[in-house]
């Protein structure tokens, strides 16, 4: 009979190694390792082809069968982010940072999906029942037909789902679950690896849709084994700036629907309402143009939105120039400033750089490259970029500007909130657009040249 194998599992990261260390040599991160017991191998059982099992049924690519239904609520953010609406014996996990409002989002959600006609149950292992009625209150939803209970133990709520029987269960959250037959402490990787499993067993084996909250590591990531994020049907971040009102429910995984798309709304004293026409929020502060500050038309799942990009530029006293930037890549900053200053002459060296994507927004795609470059172009040379104009487009290394797609639509995003030019790169299709003046940039030395007249 073979030996077991022990594993050491670091409880941060879900590394694995041979043998203990105090530190994990993954994620860095001190005293997590713990030591983890194997699976029982069982009886000896015959190999898988002397073993005669049950003929699965097989059908063609060509077989159309009619898409899963779904239940609207009245946050229509929240449909648009989940694919159109909730669909039964779904998973869904919500992640994001302490206190940005996830458990007020899901209690408005409950609410709302008690309104449309379904049965939803509401358990909580981090509040007790008091302090979830408070919150209730406050958002005047005392009067939702949500059922409520506060447990730990996953045993529990598993029998009490079934007995209940309802048609969405929420579970704030998947870290504070506890299965007995786990030999481990709450919120470890082997607890919410098994609490995980079961709860999504059940969604599939009882037609529950089941959504479950779980709780961010410092660098923004689901904490616990990635295999969470594998098993569920669908991965939502929940993500705002404290500074800010708004937060961004961003979809990055869903089987039923597209992938990053977002919703958008706006903290308020009586909760999450939402926001239908982002863009305008987040330019409703932009006063007149200044100097470092763009508007960069983007594109996040399939709606546009228009950002600001803010840039500041100055003497640094430092022998290090400082790199800080909040909403956007470091590293595409990077490379940005390496191109600017090899292919167009312009050098940043010896300058702090500071870029800020206004309103706490996140802008991932790499369209922005030119309304970044524009705007530290504009913060440099201490000039403003014409009134009334959105900039977007792809640099590549070569100081070249690639077209992106959706142009189209971004203009058209633009012009309706009153924006009467733009610069974006040549080549790909050309829009049709009427009433916007459009400038066309082959590379990155052209529009240094004809915006700012350096180089």
């Amino acid at each position: 009979m073979a030996k077991a194998v022990t594993t050491f599992v670091c409880q941060s990261c879900g590394a694995t190694s041979s043998k203990w260390s105090g530190r994990c040599e993954a994620c860095s991160e001190w005293n997590t390792i713990v030591e983890e017991k194997p699976l029982s191998a069982g009886p000896a059982k015959k190999s898988l082809g002397a073993m005669r099992g049950n003929k699965i049924p097989l059908s063609d690519l060509s077989t159309k069968e009619a898409p899963p239904p779904r239940t609207a609520s009245a946050l229509g953010e929240l449909d648009r982010v989940l694919g159109g609406g909730l669909v039964p014996a779904s998973a869904v996990l919500v992640g994001g940072d302490p206190g940005i409002g996830k458990s007020t989002l899901l209690l408005q959600a409950a609410a709302a999906f008690a309104n449309s006609g379904l049965k939803v149950i509401y358990i909580s292992g981090e509040e007790a029942s008091a302090q979830v009625r408070l919150r209730a209150q406050r958002l005047g939803l005392q009067d939702a037909s949500v059922k409520l209970a506060t447990e730990t133990n996953l045993r529990d709520i598993l029998t009490t789902l079934e007995a209940e029987a309802p048609d969405l269960a929420i579970v704030d959250s998947i870290q504070t679950m506890w299965a007995d037959n786990v030999d481990s402490a709450p919120g470890s990787v082997s607890q919410v690896r098994a609490a995980a499993h079961e709860l999504t067993t059940f969604a599939k084996s009882k037609g529950s849709a089941v959504i479950m909250v779980g709780h961010v590591t410092k660098d923004g990531q689901i904490a616990g084994p990635r295999v969470v994020e594998h098993m569920v049907d669908t991965v939502l971040y929940f993500e705002g700036e404290r500074g800010h009102q708004f937060r961004i429910l961003r979809s990055v995984k869903n089987r039923f629907g597209p992938a990053d798309e977002i919703g958008v709304f706006e903290m308020t004293g009586s909760g999450l309402s939402e926001v239908s026409n982002p863009s305008a929020l987040f330019l409703s502060d932009r006063g007149q143009p200044a100097p470092g500050s763009v508007v960069f038309s983007g594109i996040e799942g399939t709606r546009p939105v228009m950002v600001e990009f803010q840039a500041l530029v100055s003497p640094s006293p430092h022998s290090q120039p400082r790199r800080s930037v909040v909403g956007w890549d470091g590293s595409r900053l990077a490379m940005i400033l390496a191109v600017l200053e090899s292919r167009c002459g312009i050098p940043f060296s010896g300058l702090d750089v500071y870029l800020n994507v206004a309103g706490g927004m996140r802008v991932n795609e790499p369209a922005a490259d030119l309304a970044v470059a524009a705007a530290l172009l504009s913060a440099r040379e201490d000039a403003s970029l014409p009134p009334e104009t959105v900039v977007f487009g792809e640099i590549s290394l070569s100081g070249a500007l690639r077209p992106v797609t959706q142009t189209e639509n971004r203009l058209k995003e633009a012009q309706k909130l009153g924006f009467s030019t733009a610069i974006l790169p040549t080549g790909g299709k050309s829009p049709s657009v009427k009433g916007m003046k459009l400038t066309s940039m082959g590379d990155l030395t052209a529009f240094v040249g004809d915006v700012f007249g350096a180089g």
